[in-house]
Parts: C-alpha cells; structure tokens; sequence
C-alpha cells in the first residue's frame, strides 16, 4: 500500500472519529468535549499508521507508538479530569451564542472538523517514521528525538501537576504561580507539548522523513500564536496580580534561567 493511500485512509477514519465526538457533543450541549480527544486522536491515527505500515522497522515503529501513547493518554486523562463536572468551556460558549440556533450544525465545521483536519496534518511524522524500512535500527537521531520528547514530557507533566497542586489550594486563589517550572518558562505544559512533537519528527528524519517538519512548526505555531501562548496570557494579564512583572523576569516559552 503507498504511503499516500495510508494517510488518506487514516484521514477518512479521523473524520469518522470527530463525526462521533460531534453528536455526542450534541447530545451532551458541550462542544469542549473535543479538547479531550485531542491526545487520543493521535494514538488513534498512530496505531492506523502502525497497522498499516508492515514493512516499516519494528523497533522504531514500537518506539514511536510508546512515546505518542504515553503521551496522547496522559493528555486525555488530565483534561477528562480537570473538565470533569464543569461546564463548557468559555471560548465555545461564546461561539455558541454567537452561532445561535445553528451551532448544532456549525459547530461541526468549525470545532471537529478544523480539529481533525489539524489532527491529521500534524500526525503526519508518525507515518513517515513509520512506512520505510529502512534503516531498520535505531540510529543517533532516534536517541535524540527520545531525549528531546523526555525533556519535553518532564515540562508538560510536571507543568500540569504544579499547576493542579496550586490550584487545589484555597490560599492560592487569585495568586500566580511562579515556581517549579513556572520559574523557567511561563508555559511549561505548551514548551513541553511542542517538545515532545520535535522529537516525534527527529524519529521521523531517522527514517528520511524529513518531509514531515512541517508538522512540529504547525503544532508549535498553534501552542504560541493560535490556541495556546496567545490566548491565554491575553487574559492573565487582567486577570492575575503582578503577571506583568512575570513577564519582564520569565521566558515566554522555552525554558531559560529567569532575569533578574
């Protein structure tokens, strides 16, 4: 099978997938639901790949398929917790009162649709560190695009549960958060996300992939300028005392020692 029929049959399946997310946001009233798929859509689009792709290396092709795993049902699960019993999320409540009656419809195209259409480019170095055979062992650049997603998985996890354990903690309420990781980046979990997919892509260039480094700069130009930096530090600035003094000492994204 070529390697364009793959990723065409995978596209078909990543369309059905967010078709089902759809109507069940319907029958839920919450289109943020698709936020906690995101992870999962990539495992489910990694293992299509996998299943698809015999003559690939199997070691690299096992190595590959652990790390997105991890990486895709940990992201799931965190967010399936930390939206469990609250109600949708602000950003498409606005897109729904805007849309009116016909977001049931809209909403289609324009959260799961754009969603799996985003999914499915970026997964793309997930196919190309997997279709060749060759070469059939692991090389330097697959070492490094281990270690370059271990230092990524280090930020966005650790980046998370600091944040979950300051949240959980009433006298923190209204305070920012500036140590741990936060001391070095001020998104942790964003640096450690776009990280974690460079490393997916050095796998991929192991195996002549390099075709696919469009993929982590659309991923990383979403976290900064789309749905990640951007977004958010344009309401913890209102929102949060002294962020405009965190900003002045903190990396805005990778991690660096902060200034004094």
């Amino acid at each position: 099978m070529s390697l364009l029929s793959i990723y065409l049959i995978t596209g078909a399946a990543i369309l059905g997938f967010m078709a089902i997310l759809w109507l069940v946001s319907l029958a839920l009233r919450n289109s943020s639901i698709v936020d906690i798929f995101w992870g999962a859509g990539f495992v489910f689009s990694g293992w299509i790949y996998y299943a698809l792709t015999p003559d690939g290396s199997p070691a690299r092709k096992l190595l590959l398929m652990i790390l997105v795993t991890i990486w895709g049902v940990r992201l799931s699960l965190y967010i399936l917790y930390r939206n469990w019993g609250k109600p949708e999320d602000f950003r498409y409540q606005k897109w729904r009162v805007e849309a009116g009656p016909s977001w049931w419809w809209s909403s289609f195209f324009k959260v799961f649709l754009l969603q799996g259409l985003f999914m499915w480019l970026i997964s793309v170095p997930l196919l190309a560190a997997q279709y060749p055979a060759l070469p059939a062992a692991s090389g330097l650049l697959d070492y490094l695009g281990v270690a370059l997603w271990g230092y990524g998985f280090f930020f966005e996890v650790m980046g998370d549960l600091q944040l979950a354990t300051f949240k959980s903690n009433p006298v923190n309420k209204g305070k920012l958060l500036d140590k741990g990781v936060w001391r070095f980046t001020r998104h942790p979990n964003y640096f450690g996300d776009a990280a974690q997919w460079w490393g997916y892509f050095l796998i991929a260039l192991s195996a002549s992939g390099w075709w696919s480094v469009f993929s982590p700069i659309f991923m990383t130009y979403l976290l900064v300028r789309v749905s990640g930096v951007a977004l958010l530090e344009k309401s913890l600035k209102n929102a949060k005392p002294g962020y405009e003094e965190y900003i002045r000492r903190t990396s805005p994204f990778i991690p660096l020692p902060p200034k004094k």
